[in-house]
């Protein structure tokens, strides 16, 4: 699809999602998995242990015949998005395990020793793909899986930024409508997922919670810190701040 009948599109879609959330959606996922990328090495690549936490998260908990499935005993993804190359290298993993496509809102990468990506075509990809997941009739009862960039997630500074439009996942997706979504998803957080639950055709959430990545045997020295405080493996593993 060519960028001006994206951006065409696009326009009804910001319409859409900045509705009234009591009108019935056109279609609405059972559940939403958010997640960021695993930790970074630089602009372009994860670092060691990103690629580890991506292979562990894929055989504990998101990809077939996971050790704790996030999907339950006999349930899949139905759907599994991304939008950089540090979250596509990310969800590969579980991808693969699935024999699944990723649909990939590429963004594309500047020269290295130049900023990486443009936050004018984050900030587009982003809402498309919240467009798309909240009125394409192929994600309508569906599980979707979304692996992110964590200030497209949630960012109160980009939010702040964009008065009146709708900059990041919480607002797109309507979890700000929920009390206990944070605000913002911090820095050096990486070991949380975001489950959001939604009734067929009405977009506002009516439940959220946080999964913790703990993981076990040969992921367990994978970093588990709590939300919002340091990863203490972090620099010291060679990863980017």
């Amino acid at each position: 699809m060519s960028t001006i009948l994206r951006k065409f599109l696009m326009g009804f879609g910001a319409m859409a999602l900045m509705a009234p959330l009591a009108i019935p959606a056109q279609a609405t996922p059972a559940r939403i998995i958010l997640l960021r990328h695993g930790e970074k090495l630089d602009d372009y690549a994860l670092c060691d242990m990103g690629r580890v936490r991506a292979d562990a998260l894929a055989q504990q908990f998101l990809g077939r015949n996971a050790a704790q499935s996030l999907f339950g005993a006999k349930g899949k993804p139905d759907a599994l998005m991304a939008i950089t190359v540090h979250t596509y290298e990310t969800i590969a993993p579980l991808a693969k395990s699935w024999g699944m496509p990723v649909t990939d809102y590429a963004v594309a990468l500047g020269p290295k020793g130049q900023k990486a990506s443009n936050e004018a075509d984050e900030t587009f990809e982003t809402r498309l793909a919240a467009h798309d997941v909240m009125t394409d009739k192929r994600y309508d009862g569906k599980t979707v899986v979304m692996v992110w960039e964590h200030k497209r997630i949630a960012s109160a500074k980009l939010e702040k930024e964009n008065p009146g439009e709708p900059a990041t996942l919480r607002q797109l997706l309507h979890l700000d409508r929920l009390a206990d979504v944070p605000r913002s998803w911090p820095l050096q957080t990486y070991d949380y997922i975001w489950i959001v639950d939604y009734k067929p055709h009405n977009s506002v959430p009516v439940s959220f919670h946080m999964v913790r990545e703990t993981f076990t045997g040969t992921f367990a020295n994978l970093p588990a810190n709590d939300w919002d405080t340091p990863e203490p493996k972090h620099v010291a593993a060679g990863c980017l701040k």
